[in-house]
């Protein structure tokens, strides 16, 4: 067999494992065999690049090339959809839209994905290119980041000209897991908006991104299936995911079963009198899915109904989105804050007209960044609507009514607030490159003494303000060696105080060293991060640290959950002097730099086992006391129910967790059988903190 061949060969084997593995959740081979045969593959192509492939699956791993992200021509209309705010609104546009048409209409019923909209363009089965929505008609060239999504298909299974419209979204664990060691990153969309936009393809490979494809256009329009739910099936036919939570709408249940039979799909099948029920459970059961969702989308199913039905400048008008009831307010844009975070991220704030909002007065929300105002087109004067995203964080959600006074799009500005550094653009945010700005080193000090670090609580914000103003503080190990007795005599500050932040940091040199490393603040290392770490055999700061000085990639990337760019970030930041010198004082100061042994004597009974939990509990609230008792008896436990999970731990309010279960045929355990298996039946007292059991041995 020649190189040629032999190249072509290890193509179709690792797109064919990539496949089975990211779209088909099949997996055909093990990761031992898959790394093999890619870096054969690696290696031929850089021997040979004249015989590399366009659809190369080593297209996934990025580049250091920078992108500039040309404007190019979608050649399909990408426009919005019109909004619907209630069940009863969804009905009245099908009842409208039949009206307007002499056929029998379906309906199918979509989850709208909170992600980033991409249109994937493919010629002869070739991937050629992948563009943001832009303005509906041009877009922006991200292809070499969309190519690093394993999901993204480089060659379809059929040699079709098509233009793909999908989301792009991170998964919530994921996010979770990348946000332990970013808190500034507000949610999984806007993680996944800058991902997408990276200069760098080799930093956007670093994010675990997927897609979902809900719509598909053939050129050759001869080849275009007859309706919507076929257009479905096509997709995955050639490659795509596509998201298996589907519902036909129809004039009864077995007409849409059939439809779904006919086009070989699996889905609920419904009549037009279930829309109601359909639309409230799927706002109940969004909490349990494994990515962020804000709502449904209805399609018309028939093709030529749709083209008769036609478009709106701004929307098909064979389509609606139902957005979820959200807490919403509408206000004025009095100006916008810039802020700097530890480290240096710059983060607009906008200063709103107070409004009442889900129980509270609001006064200022996000803008995210200036990809997200200029997604907006916001400027202050602007009328807006803001929401609580997860019904928690204030953000700006749509300008409703721009301003009277001319004020154009807002821009922030090119240097720092804090210290004046000019800004530098670092993927889809601006940073201050000044690690001695103020607000950085604030930032910094607040974050190792907050609650979820090394919990100086006594100590927070307004005290290392006034620490920092005062010249007491300039670095972290300054808090074990300040003088705050030079804090008597200032407002606020009496004896009392000073003996609650002196507690504060004697108490803290007793924190695990797990708790010292999250709090350090390296990039990728929150407290799930170093845990990790330790787990994986680094479970001292020597051994980090001569990990680092060998630069010992390999033996970070050895854990299953570190990759290489987390493992590059991680040793950059460890090699740097004012780290190192940083870890050097806190070691002098008495913080704890290797892991004690914690002496776990319980029985492995769950060794072997997946539990997921849901819902809450008498005993364990939060429910994180119950994933811990788990963890600590062998269990390995997730977040989603998928086939390899063993057994679901079911709360009251468990939702669609539990019918998951029992359709994948998931062992489910209620609190009483668990305590039983806890080998304790739920006789111990309560604990004398918060009403909860202690599990501690």
């Amino acid at each position: 067999m020649d190189v040629k061949e032999r190249m072509s060969q290890l193509a179709d084997r690792l797109l064919e494992a990539q496949r089975a593995y990211y779209v088909d959740g099949r997996p055909v081979m093990s990761d031992l065999e898959y790394d093999g045969l890619f870096d054969e593959l690696v290696r031929l192509e850089q021997e040979n690049p004249q015989y590399r492939s366009p659809s190369s699956p080593t297209l996934r791993v990025g580049s250091d090339l920078t992108a500039d992200f040309p404007e190019v021509a979608h050649t399909i209309p990408v426009l919005s959809l019109d909004k619907a705010y209630s069940a009863d609104e969804v009905v009245s546009w099908m009842e409208k839209t039949m009206r307007n048409t002499s056929s029998e209409l379906s309906f199918v019923e979509e989850e709208k994905i909170d992600g980033i909209s991409i249109v994937l363009y493919y010629e002869d089965g070739l991937f050629v290119r992948a563009l943001t929505r832009g303005n509906g008609y041009v877009g922006n060239d991200v292809s070499d980041n969309i190519k690093t999504i394993r999901a993204v298909p480089l060659r379809l299974t059929k040699d079709v000209s098509i233009a793909v419209r999908g989301e792009v979204y991170l998964p919530k664990r994921d996010f979770e897991i990348l946000k332990a060691s970013d808190p500034e990153v507000a949610n999984p969309r806007n993680m996944a908006a800058g991902a997408v936009r990276r200069q760098k393809s080799i930093e956007a490979a670093a994010i675990p991104l997927t897609v979902f494809v809900y719509e598909g256009f053939w050129t050759d329009e001869s080849q275009t299936p007859r309706d919507h739910l076929s257009i479905l099936r096509a997709l995955r036919d050639l490659g795509f995911r596509i998201n298996p939570h589907l519902a036909v709408f129809s004039s009864s249940r077995e007409r849409s079963q059939e439809l779904l039979s006919s086009a070989g799909l699996e889905a609920a099948a419904l009549s037009f009198s279930d829309l109601g029920a359909y639309l409230e459970e799927a706002a109940r059961r969004r909490k349990d899915l494994e990515y962020e969702i804000d709502g449904m989308v209805t399609k018309v199913n028939e093709l030529g109904v749709r083209q008769s039905l036609g478009y709106t400048e701004h929307h098909p008008r064979w389509a609606i989105a139902y957005k979820f009831e959200s807490p919403q307010a509408v206000t004025k844009v009095l100006g916008v804050t810039v802020q700097v975070g530890r480290t240096g991220r710059i983060t607009p704030v906008a200063e709103l007209e107070a409004v009442a909002l889900g129980g509270s007065t609001v006064r200022r929300a996000t803008l995210h960044n200036q990809e997200y105002i200029d997604e907006l087109e916001l400027a202050v004067g602007d009328t807006v609507s803001v929401v609580k995203r997860g019904d928690v964080i204030p953000a700006v959600e749509e300008v409703l009514e721009k301003n009277a006074e001319g004020n154009t799009t807002y821009r922030i500005p090119p240097v720092c607030p804090s210290c004046g550094s000019t800004l530098v653009q670092r993927g889809a945010h601006l940073f201050c490159p000044d690690r001695d700005c103020p607000d950085q080193v604030k930032g910094r000090l607040s974050f190792f003494t907050a609650r979820d670090q090394m919990d100086m609580d006594s100590i927070g914000p307004k005290a290392i303000e006034k620490l920092y103003d005062m010249g007491l503080v300039r670095d972290i190990p300054d808090l074990y060696t300040c003088d705050y007795d030079r804090l008597l005599g200032q407002k606020g500050y009496g004896e009392k105080m000073i003996q609650s932040f002196r507690k504060a940091v004697e108490d803290s040199r007793t924190r695990p060293f797990t708790t010292v490393l999250a709090s350090l603040g390296l990039p990728e290392v929150g407290q799930k991060g170093a845990e990790i770490l330790v787990k994986g055999g680094f479970d001292s700061m020597d051994k980090l640290l001569a990990a680092s000085d060998a630069s010992d990639i390999g033996a970070f990337t050895k854990i299953p959950q570190i990759g290489q760019q987390t493992a590059v970030a991680i040793i950059s930041a460890l090699q740097d002097p004012d780290m190192r010198r940083r870890i050097g004082q806190l070691r002098a100061c008495g913080l704890q730099f290797t892991q004690q042994e914690q002496e776990n004597s319980l029985e492995q009974i769950f060794a072997g086992q997946v539990w997921a939990v849901t819902g809450s509990f008498e005993h364990f609230n939060p429910r994180s006391l119950a994933l811990k008792e788990l963890e600590k008896r062998g269990a390995r436990t997730v977040s989603s129910i998928t086939g390899k999970t063993t057994h679901l731990l079911l709360g009251t309010g468990g939702g669609s967790k539990r019918k998951t279960a029992e359709e994948l045929g998931v062992r489910i355990v209620d609190e009483k059988e668990f305590m039983e298996l806890l080998g304790r039946g739920g006789k111990e007292g309560r604990a004398a903190s918060g009403g909860q059991l202690s599990f501690d041995f």
